[in-house]
């Protein structure tokens, strides 16, 4: 098989979960990608019971012909038809009866004329059955081993796609260059099978450059990544239509390529398509749409309103001329509104024939702000949240003017948004706006809502179906039950966009050289002026540089304002007490002490947990079987910090000073 170069792959991935796309809104895709220069589409949709339930199960006749329609569809559009099955729920890699299944259910594919594979194991259990753990090593050599032999039964296709179980940064343990799996994975997976790998999350905020030179020196190839940043399975509240974003070109010659995971209505991913193409054609000269040469730089606002612009055009046809749209009408020749009632004209004393107002461009562009990306709300979003939280702050009556001010101005933005939705409404395609009927339907009920409030505030009475009673109507409890077990939990409100941005922090975990001293000490200090109260603990001898930590056991947590975190440990922490501090039985199941202090502007806890699980995995290796950590009773922040972790358990400790909290963990 001649070993031609890889194109850049770009498209989409129906990877989601719920109910699949139709054949007939698959080859509408397939004709957008082609026309805005994308070249792949990734068949894995969770819910298709033949590719993860029973992935056994060979098709029907009746199901193999339209997969041989739809691969066919996609060749014509010149889109390469990746097909992907996902056998980890239940297989046991170790019989050869499993694999002689997953060859016989993937030959059948190939008979209908796919050439491009992917083999997922992805969102499973990691624990194996018993007869694997006799067979394979670990989890990861388990799923190399069947991938290699499917690779070499499909003769080693140009395509094809290994999406691991640890799948993104924050699965690897300890880290992304010491997990364990993803070693096992670069280094005994065939050379020329790609891996999938959605970034820093599940959904990544942002894919930095330097995140992708790590993972791809450990895989020892340039991933393909599965981006989730338009998906919405997770969230029934929330379509994303904004642009794709905080990604920079300049990943595109590191990557093998980029699929996207929208959102699971199928006309609510113009947006996501149209721009994660501009993205590509402005980085990457061999994908371009309709063959424009877009440059090398990305505008995200720009891509977005060009996506709007053209989506525009779409609201407005009742029919697809070609009859490639996903199930719409065929009633009407033409793109025209239909008129309403035909011969009649209402008389003078009459009322007028309603006459729907047409759909702009702004109408568009609010609708992608208040649904904007999952980390962030659109300008529009942000600035109804200011307003509407300084008219709940101010009183109404100490500045009069001022207060009816910004009561009208958040008057007319809900006003606007009713409009939008009345406008939406009345579109004559039907099929994009019943996608987005649930979430415009609730939007607009929210702003409402809020409208008759600032009203009440102001003094005013609001229409009584939309009066705050103690007996309001259904829709002024909104949620259900998710909704009460939602503000039930600790959680709650505490990661709102509006009061609490994500951090767009990069944090970089790395041995501690003598050059960090100045910085671990004021860091230490700061904790000690927090305290202040005077214990001796082994762990400060340690951050103080009385006593030298153990090889591979001195770790800084970095961000990019400086040093942000520490992590010291010494295997044998008797050599580091000037007398017996604590009970020798302790020290028989803890024999390790660690000193621990992360600073104050670090919100991200799954940070801090890999750095203390890189430390743990350090000790671990040195032959240590359980660890300690002590902290002053008044030092709340890092001890409630560390108990969210779920790493360490409070110890009971006969003799303790009551101003000493110990807690360990076991190797």
């Amino acid at each position: 098989m001649s070993k031609k170069s890889k194109m850049f792959l770009s498209g989409v991935v129906e990877g989601f979960y719920g109910r699949p796309w139709t054949m007939s809104q698959r080859k509408e895709l397939f004709r957008r990608e082609q026309k805005w220069g994308l070249n792949a589409y990734l068949y894995a949709p969770k819910d298709d019971y033949k590719h993860r339930m029973y992935w056994r199960d060979l098709y029907s006749l009746e199901e193999a012909e339209q997969l041989m329609t739809l691969i066919s569809a996609a060749r014509e559009r010149n889109v390469e038809f990746i097909y992907a099955i996902s056998p980890g729920l239940d297989i046991t890699f170790s019989n050869p009866k499993e694999l002689t299944a997953l060859k016989r259910k993937l030959s059948q594919v190939c008979g209908f004329g796919c050439r491009s594979f992917a083999l997922l194991f992805d969102d499973i259990e990691t624990e194996m059955c018993p007869a694997d753990k006799e067979a394979f090593s670990s989890f990861a050599e388990a799923q190399v081993s069947v991938t290699n032999q499917v690779f070499l039964h499909l003769d080693e296709p140009h395509t094809f796609l290994f999406c691991p179980t640890d799948y993104c940064a924050v699965f690897c343990t300890p880290s992304v260059p010491r997990s364990a799996y993803l070693n096992t994975v670069g280094e005994k997976l065939n050379a020329r099978i790609d891996i999938l790998w959605t970034g820093p999350k599940v959904v990544s905020q942002d894919i930095s450059v330097a995140s992708i030179e790590e993972v791809s020196a450990v895989l020892r190839r340039p991933p393909v990544i599965w981006d989730n940043i338009h998906a919405n399975d997770y969230d029934p509240q929330r379509m994303f239509l904004g642009p794709f974003k905080n990604r920079p070109t300049e990943l595109i010659p590191k990557l093998r390529g980029v699929l996207t995971n929208p959102n699971c209505e199928f006309e609510l991913n113009f947006v996501a398509v149209h721009t994660l193409a501009t993205w590509c054609s402005s980085g990457h000269r061999d994908v371009s749409m309709d063959g424009d040469d877009q440059g090398s730089d990305y505008n995200p606002h720009e891509a977005l309103r060009l996506a709007l612009s053209d989506w525009l055009v779409e609201f407005g046809r009742a029919d697809q001329p070609d009859g490639a749209g996903a199930g719409r009408s065929k009633r009407q020749a033409s793109d025209e509104e239909p008129m309403q009632t035909e011969g009649y004209a209402p008389g003078p004393g009459d009322n007028p024939l309603y006459t729907a107002e047409p759909l702009t461009l702004d109408d568009l562009t609010l609708l992608s702000e208040l649904f904007y990306l999952p980390y962030e709300h659109g300008a529009t979003a942000v600035l109804m949240l200011q307003e509407l939280h300084w008219l709940r702050r101010e009183d109404s009556e100490r500045d009069k003017e001022e207060w009816r001010r910004r009561a009208e101005k958040f008057d007319d933005m809900c006003s606007a948004v009713v409009r939008m939705f009345n406008r939406l409404s009345n579109v004559p395609n039907r099929i994009v706006l019943y996608d987005l009927y649930n979430y415009i339907c609730d939007i607009k009920s929210g702003v409402t809502m809020a409208k008759a409030f600032v009203k009440t505030l102001g003094g005013q009475t609001p229409h009584p179906a939309l009066a705050l009673t103690d007996d309001p109507e259904p829709w002024g409890f909104r949620g259900g039950l998710s909704g009460e077990l939602q503000r039930m939990l600790p959680s709650h409100g505490i990661r709102d966009l509006f009061r609490s941005p994500p951090s767009t922090r990069v944090y970089t975990i790395r041995p501690c050289t003598p050059r960090d001293q100045p910085e671990v000490q004021k860091i230490f200090k700061e904790m000690q002026i927090e305290t202040q109260q005077k214990v001796e603990l082994v762990g400060d001898r340690l951050v103080e540089g009385h006593v030298t930590p153990s090889q591979n056991c001195s770790l800084i947590l970095d961000d990019a304002a400086g040093v942000c975190g520490y992590a010291f440990a010494l295997s044998d922490a008797k050599t580091a007490m000037t007398k017996a501090q604590y009970p020798e039985t302790m020290l028989q199941d803890f024999p390790s002490v660690m000193a621990v202090q992360i600073h104050s502007r670090v919100p991200d806890h799954s940070t801090a947990k890999r750095l203390i699980e890189q430390m743990l995995s350090a000790l671990r290796d040195s032959g240590s079987k359980g660890v300690f950590s002590e902290f002053r009773s008044n030092d709340r922040r890092m001890f409630d910090f560390l108990k969210t972790l779920d790493v360490f358990q409070v110890l009971k400790v006969d003799g303790l000073p009551t101003n000493l909290i110990i807690m360990g963990t076991k190797l």
